[in-house]
């Protein structure tokens, strides 16, 4: 996943400076947005279910105004308090590592945008989302409530904990980085269940790590590296 760091850099750059976008703007959202599901099937996003979430989500309802010309680009975007909206193929490959069915409980810590829980809220059956950040958590309650996602519940604590009072979860995801995956998290993934998070010291560079609970026992996979912003609160004494 390297190569997917440095792309993104350029990318994003020659967006900022005005270079022409990889999708003609004269799209749609709808076509540019099917554009970019084309592109993420031909980068190994192979789950039906997670094509058909990406297809129906709008990603520019989760981007904020001086990035919308460029909502469909497969980068990431500021969103504001020193967060991002994450890479398309990021989501994508995020989602699908956890191998949902359909009818899943999952925990989502880092809310930030909204967008990666709309996405999983397609698939799942309920999804508990966590903000630390009250005014990320509001916004993204706000866009969430138009777009009709009743099965996802955005709550503002400190995700180091979860969430005990609704765990156990069939999947976890967290969208930031720590030097460890959280016990508690840990705790909280029920059997059969995984677990998805960036891990690693380094604020520029952590490795996409896939924990699953079978038997009891803890599995862990590493899929590649990112590059995510740093999880705040309690962890940061946990360390």
């Amino acid at each position: 996943m390297r190569t997917w760091i440095g792309a993104v850099a350029v990318l994003l750059l020659f967006c900022l400076c005005g270079v022409s976008p990889l999708f003609p703007q004269s799209l749609s959202p709808a076509a540019q947005r099917e554009n970019l599901v084309g592109l993420l099937a031909g980068q190994g996003i192979t789950d039906t279910k997670v094509l058909a979430a990406l297809r129906k989500v709008p990603r520019e309802v989760f981007v904020e105004a001086p990035y919308l010309t460029i909502a469909y680009e497969n980068t990431a975007l500021p969103i504001g308090e020193g967060q991002t909206i994450s890479q398309p193929l990021v989501v994508a490959l995020m989602t699908q590592a956890l191998r949902l069915k359909g009818g899943e409980r999952v925990l989502e810590v880092g809310t930030g945008s909204g967008y990666q829980a709309a996405v999983l809220a397609e698939i799942a059956g309920e999804v508990y989302t966590v903000e630390i950040k009250k005014g990320l958590a509001k916004k993204a309650e706000e866009r969430l409530a138009r777009l009709g996602c009743r099965n996802v519940h955005v709550i503002v604590a400190d995700g180091y904990g979860g969430l005990p009072e609704h765990a156990p979860f069939d999947a976890i995801v967290v969208t930031a980085s720590a030097g460890k995956i959280p016990e508690p998290l840990l705790d909280q993934l029920s059997e059969g269940g995984r677990l998805i998070m960036p891990v690693g010291a380094d604020p520029y560079s952590q490795d996409l790590t896939l924990v699953e609970r079978k038997g009891g026992k803890l599995r862990t996979s590493l899929l590649g590296e990112v590059a995510f912003v740093r999880m705040t609160g309690e962890v940061e004494s946990a360390r």
